[in-house]
């Protein structure tokens, strides 16, 4: 199963440079919730935008870049993936798992038609962004969970985590 794992803004802005545009610790913490356990599939500058390697989750990286092949080719934690056909194969030979992607736009983008699950915090606000989430057919899913949120003394913002479930075909 492949789930997409994003957060957006009322604009649908997902990034500023190559960082998020916002602090919501509650996504963060949902974010892991979600992840936790499942190989995150992402490309190379939201890999790069990652703290560390997080914990407890194989790290899928789209990249061409051989200095990232060359650093992390020891790393179990990490698996350096150059072309979309080298991804669609690993894809297919974990079907057994749930795959979480977390980005970036070209990520989410190439795998769009094959996704099964939308796990979306949608952040009430507008920020300043330079990366837009690509367009999703919202027709194509049925939301199975939704949980607003107001703003308290962590999370500066009101906010809703949405799961959305592809209709059958």
């Amino acid at each position: 199963m492949i789930t997409f794992v994003w957060a957006e803004d009322e604009k649908h802005q997902i990034g500023l440079d190559g960082h998020l545009p916002w602090k919501l610790p509650a996504d963060l913490h949902h974010f892991k919730k979600i992840t936790y356990g499942h190989p995150i599939v992402m490309g190379r500058r939201t890999f790069m935008s990652l703290p560390h390697i997080l914990p407890g989750r194989k790290h899928i990286v789209l990249t061409t870049s051989q200095k990232l092949k060359n650093k992390f080719h020891a790393d179990q934690r990490v698996l350096i993936i150059s072309t979309l056909t080298e991804l669609q194969r690993w894809i297919d030979q974990h079907k057994n798992l749930e795959i979480c992607v977390i980005g970036g736009n070209s990520v989410f983008d190439a795998l769009k038609n094959q996704v099964d699950c939308l796990e979306k915090t949608e952040i009430k606000a507008t920020f300043t962004a330079d990366v837009t989430m690509t367009k999703l057919n919202y027709s194509h899913f049925k939301i199975v969970k939704r949980e607003f949120h107001q703003p308290d003394d962590s999370n500066s913002y009101p906010y809703e985590f949405l799961t959305y479930m592809r209709k059958e075909k």
